[in-house]
């Protein structure tokens, strides 16, 4: 259940990162010079959040771009959408998509956490 989830959330985002590797898009600073986001960050971010939404509506995602989407509940996915956007930015194909879920302490004392890498 989570972890087809977690993958196909992870795969949207990779897609997004394919579609704006090499061409045109803008490129902003967060809180400093060496902190860009870019077009590409927030396509794929929207792309995993919706694949999560979809599947876990009342699910806490804390993501880079957006922060926090709190909901009461016992699980929060965690994304980077593009981990390594500097070099994403620079046309270097080393980043990937980062993504976690992960129980909140307190819910309940069994832990699940499962972690997808994609290096496209």
């Amino acid at each position: 259940m989570f972890k087809s989830t977690l993958l196909q959330a992870t795969e949207a985002g990779a897609k997004e990162i394919q579609r704006f590797f090499n061409s045109d898009f803008k490129i902003t600073n967060k809180q400093g010079i060496n902190n860009p986001v870019t077009e590409a960050d927030h396509a794929a971010e929207k792309a995993i959040i919706e694949v999560i939404k979809a599947a876990y509506p009342n699910h806490f995602v804390l993501s880079e771009e957006a922060g926090e989407i709190k909901m009461d509940s016992e699980y929060k996915w965690i994304i980077d959408p593009i981990d390594g956007t500097i070099n994403f930015a620079n046309a270097i194909p080393l980043c990937c998509v980062s993504s976690i879920i992960s129980s909140i302490p307190g819910y309940r004392s069994k832990k699940f956490k499962a972690k997808k890498l994609y290096n496209g």
